[in-house]
Formats: structure tokens, sequence, C-alpha cells
């Protein structure tokens, strides 16, 4: 498709925004569910720009269209938005506005900007009102205009809702249902208000299809002190799970039924409601009760993994590195062999990990990106523009699965030929980086944000930085992306970020050169106690992915004996984890990849 129909949809845009006598629209990557991944009806901002990346925000007035996103998409969007008339808006470069920054400065009092109501959270529109009201520029949130020019708008998916069961479920709906209730009684709340799918399907232990990769279904819950409601479209609960939903006292009702219900909550009564997580669209139906803002409950509590679902997700990682075995041994007697593109990288290890136990899907879009393409952080190889593996350089593997005892995530790079010195530099600064924050100590409670500087001082020694976060926080069978915690000096510190026991986080330093490469070595780590002395309570990483490093990569004299030891030990339990599970050239692989590089 040529870029001009997205000027064309640009232009049906001014004509609605000259229609309702507004003087911009801003479109955001979001959803009533405040979701990373978006069913398609609700990929406006995609359908009228063009830009495919996950994250950004499309602003259009009569004269300007922008498309505000960070540096991990900055080569992506000005290779989407070329021929749209739209401009790629550095957000988080030196001197660059804002994009509320922008319309306080650039539009003149009286202006009016509309964006969707059930798009934009709570808090978001609280901060965006705030500073538009100081400028005199009203903000509007009663209308869809994206939705009035898109002609063949996709329907709301409508995938069955299935039990995630026993022995992987490791909850009962009603020791979720429990935790959550405590949790409104020091709120003192009547009412808690939940849209955010992954808090739903974990609560209720029901999972969906109805967004790519992540297994959860659009719904929202009313939870009272003795009942549930559950909103979710006719059809996709099935009359069995029904009653046997209905005998833990949940309710289910229409999707549509919502506002409906939120506006007949009694009037004095309280509602618990997450202001980052709940739409101001779909809120403010309900008028009548006292609103009480916190974290969705359900936030902490399914952060911290218990031991059991520990140990079924400690399965699920020996499940996929053996399927990242057999995927790697192909690679490397494919190479010169056959033709392979990053294409054909994305096919072959989705189908190793296919044949794995208990595999249900990828856990997002893999990324597999040769030399200059692996230099843009979540690039994302199409029919139309690819490149193929051959020639010398690195290749940077980026993917993850879901299965029914957990979601992994993982990173690794590889050589192809032969790597120059200055790549096999690069990798070897974050391989350092990665093994300082797998080896750190930190007392329990301290928030994520504070470890990043571990991870990226090897990288800041070698005069370099890397512009996403270190660390994630990762579901259970559910979102690859969850929180409350994050491992990034670049994420606002609140008080529920604390690490905690049973947390699963991500640790993914990178360095990207434009043009050239990018390295980034991820695995996935577990909080587990590391010692409780006068001081306090102390926690550790445990690292739970299981994959060869490649050592080939690694200029061995930078390294220290402390690292080396890790390595070396890294190596030994991915061999003895991963032995009994492969065979033929993923087992020669598999004992090749973890030879000792021994110590000074």
């Amino acid at each position: 498709m040529g870029n001009t129909i997205f000027a064309e949809r640009i232009q049906a845009l001014r004509a609605a925004m000259a229609a309702h006598n507004l003087d911009a629209c801003v479109v955001l990557s979001s959803d009533p569910h405040l979701s990373e991944y978006l069913p398609d009806h609700w990929q406006a901002r995609s359908w009228i720009s063009g830009f495919e990346g996950s994250a950004g925000t499309l602003l259009v007035t009569a004269t300007f269209a922008g498309l505000w996103t960070d540096s991990r998409y900055w080569e992506q969007a000005d290779h989407d938005l070329r021929g749209s008339g739209i401009q790629t808006i550095r957000a988080g470069a030196e001197g660059v506005l804002g994009i509320t920054e922008w319309l306080a400065h650039e539009l003149p009092k009286g202006s009016r900007i509309a964006v969707h109501g059930q798009t934009i959270s709570v808090q978001t529109h609280r901060n965006w009102k705030l500073a538009l009201d100081a400028a005199g520029v009203q903000l509007v949130c009663n209308m869809d205009l994206p939705g009035e020019i898109w002609n063949g708008r996709p329907a709301l998916p409508n995938a069955a809702v299935y039990e995630h069961k026993a022995p992987f479920a490791c909850r009962t709906r009603a020791e979720n249902l429990a935790a959550v209730r405590a949790a409104m009684a020091a709120h003192h709340a009547d009412w808690h208000f939940i849209s955010t799918l992954d808090d739903i399907a974990w609560l209720l232990n029901l999972r969906g299809n109805d967004v790519s990769y992540n297994p959860v279904f659009l719904a929202h819950a009313l939870i009272g002190a003795d009942t549930v409601r559950l909103f979710v479209a006719p059809g996709k609960i099935s009359t069995e799970l029904a009653a046997e939903l209905g005998r833990d006292g949940i309710q289910v009702q229409p999707y549509e039924a919502v506002g409906e219900a939120l506006a007949c909550l009694p009037a004095g009564q309280a509602l618990l409601v997450d202001p980052a997580r709940t739409t101001v669209g779909v809120i403010d139906a309900a008028a009548f009760v006292d609103k009480v803002e916190g974290l969705n409950p359900s936030q902490l509590l399914k952060s911290r993994k218990n031991e059991a679902e520990i140990n079924h997700v400690r399965r699920a990682m020996e499940q996929d590195g053996a399927a990242l075995c057999e995927f790697f041994a192909w690679f490397e007697q494919a190479q010169g062999q056959e033709r392979i593109t990053e294409i054909t990288i994305d096919e072959k290890i989705t189908q190793a990990r296919a044949r794995r136990e208990n595999f249900v899907t990828p856990s997002f879009s893999t990324i597999a990106a040769f030399n200059a393409n692996g230099a843009m952080p979540h690039y994302h190889a199409t029919q139309e523009s690819h490149a193929v593996i051959e020639g010398n350089g690195l290749l940077l593997i980026d993917s993850g699965g879901q299965y029914l005892g957990g979601t992994t995530d993982i990173t690794r790079v590889v050589p192809v030929g032969e790597p120059s010195r200055a790549q096999k530099h690069d990798y070897t600064v974050v391989l350092k980086g990665h093994m300082a924050l797998a080896q750190a100590v930190f007392p329990r409670g301290i928030p994520g944000p504070m470890l990043d500087p571990i991870a990226r001082l090897p990288i800041w020694q070698a005069g370099a930085e890397f512009g996403h976060g270190t660390g994630h926080g990762v579901g259970y069978f559910l979102n690859v992306h969850e929180g409350p915690q994050a491992i990034s000096y670049r994420t606002p510190f609140n008080a529920h970020m604390g690490m905690e026991p049973g947390m699963i986080t991500s640790n993914e330093p990178g360095l990207y050169r434009p043009g050239k490469w990018g390295i980034r070595i991820e695995n996935l780590v577990v909080n587990i106690p590391a010692d409780t002395t006068e001081f306090g309570e102390f926690l550790k990483f445990e690292t739970i992915t299981l994959c060869p490093i490649d050592t080939r990569c690694v200029l061995l004299e930078l390294l220290t004996n402390e690292e080396r030891n890790w390595l070396d030990g890294y190596h030994r339990q991915v061999r003895e984890r991963l032995l009994p599970l492969v065979q033929g050239t993923a087992k020669e692989w598999l004992l090749e990849r973890t030879q000792a590089v021994g110590t000074l």
C-alpha cells in the first residue's frame, strides 16, 4: 500500500475535525483496556498513519501532522511515515517538546482538541487537562473521530474464553478473589473495577485469544463484597463455563452493559479504581460513587509468583531452551547451504517451539535482525522488507513463547561468518552488564529502577548507552510485559515498584550503533531470598532462562575471573538441564556451545 493512502486518511481526519469545530485530534496507541497489543478494531493510529510500531501518538492539526515515538522506533517511523505527510517527532530527544507541551505552546487559546475518552487513562487525562487548561486549550473526550472515517473497521474479536486449569493454575479463583477483597477492605472500598485484561485473566483463572501473543480476552470486571460481574461479549463463554463461574459468585453479563452497571452503583459507596489502568471514557459512567484511587491489587498479587508457579516456569524454560537448541543447531548447519532470511528465522524458531510440551503461541512477534537492522530495538522484518543472512556480522534474535506453565522471553546474538573486533567488543561490554545485574544482591523492596545502573555501568564506561529499559516484569502464561516492577532509570519511581520475592523480570542490557549493528543479551530472572541480617532482608536473582550465550562473540581478555566463573556456571546449568531433552545435532550443538571458557 502506497503511503499516499495515509495522506488521504489524514485529510479525511481533518475534514471530520472541521465538521466538529475541532482544532486538533490526538490518536493514541490504546484501547478501553489500555493494552500494549491491540485488537485490529483499536489499531486506529496504525490505520491512519501507517506506522506499525507498538508505541506512538499521532497528532493532527489543520496544518501539521506528527507522530511522537521514543528512540526504539525512530528509524522505523522514518521509514513507515515516508510520503504520508506525517513527521517523526523524536520523543525524549534534547529540545523536543512533549505532545502536551507542543499543544499548549503551538495552539491559540480557545482551541479544542479531541482524544477518544475510551483510549486515555484517568491519570493521563488528568495530567493533560491540567497542562492544557493552563494554556486555555480544551480537551474533548466524548467522540471517536478515527471511527467516523474508518470504513470497514474490523469488528471486535470473538474468540472463545477458556479456563486455565490445574496443575498449571496454582491458585484458585476463590483464593485470588479473597486476596483482592482484602485489599479492597484496606482501601475501605465497597467495589473494585478492573479493565486491564491480564488482571482479569489472572483473577478468574481464565484465558483467551483476543489479543495477539497475550492469552487474554476483552472484558471488564466489577467486584463487590460477595459478587463479581464479568462483562464479556455474548457467546465467548460457554454455558458450562458460565455455570462453573457462577458457583464462585461470578455473573457473566454483556460487554456493552458495563456503563449501565457503573452508573447504577449506589450513591455514597466507594469504588476502587486504578487511575493508570482505567480509561476516563469508561469510568466516567460511575458518576454517583466515591472513587478511591490505588493500584489494582491484582497487579502486585500476580507479579509475585508462588513456588508452584515458579517451578512450572522452570519446566517451561527447559522446554523453551530445548526448542532453541534445535533451532540454533539447524541454523548453524544451514548457513551456506540454503537461503536464510530474517523471515526464515521467525518461521523456524516458532516451529521448534511448537514441537515442545504445553506450547500455546509465541509471546510476541519474533525480532530477527541482521547487522544494521539489529540497531533498531523493535525492528520487525516483513515480506516487503527483510535481510538475507549472509556475509559477516551479527544476528540478533529476540523471541519468546507462551506455555501453559509460563511465559518466556529471550534475546541472543550469534555470529554470522566472522564478526569484527568492534562488534565483539560491543558484545562483550553488553555481556559484562548482563552478568553484573545477574549477580546483584539487593534489599527487599528496593525500587527496580535503582538497580538499572548496575547493568549500565560497563556500557557507560565504554562511552555508550541504550534507549530502552533493562528489565520488565513478565507474566505467568500471561502478558510478556507486566508490572508493577521495572528496571529502568527513566521510569518514574512510585511506591509499588519495590522488588519482592517471586517477581520475574527480564535482564536485557543492549548497545546499538545505527546503520551498523545492535546487541542485546536477555534472560529472565526471578527474585529469590539471598540473606537476612540485622540490616534487613536481601534478595538476589536466579537466572531461569536456559540457552547458551555465544562465546564466539566474546573478547575473553576483557572478562574478569569472576565473570568467567559466572559464565561457566551458567553454561553448566544449561547443559545439565537441557541434555535430557535434546538429541542428535541439537545435543551436539548444546555440548559445543556450553564449553567452559576457564579462568585467566
